[in-house]
């Protein structure tokens, strides 16, 4: 899987600014716009990984604990 493109992920740096906004807003702007790059990076790298994900592997290997998590699209 390719990267995002610098202008995709300036798109989601911004998104994940705008949900994150009120967890990073006592940070200083440098070390707000290094966490979303690093958010960003990090999502990059695990579509990445899942993408690579040979089939007959499923999720089953994996556990998954929620409360009250809601996936918004």
């Amino acid at each position: 899987m390719e990267q995002l493109s610098v202008k995709n992920r300036k798109e989601l740096r911004n998104k994940l600014a705008e949900v994150f906004n009120e967890k990073i807003k006592d940070l200083p702007v440098e070390l707000q716009y290094i966490l979303l790059d690093d958010l960003v990076t990090a999502f990059e790298t695990r579509l990445s990984i899942f993408s690579q994900a040979k089939p007959g592997r499923g999720l089953a290997d994996f556990e998954f604990a929620l409360e009250s998590a809601e996936i918004v699209v």
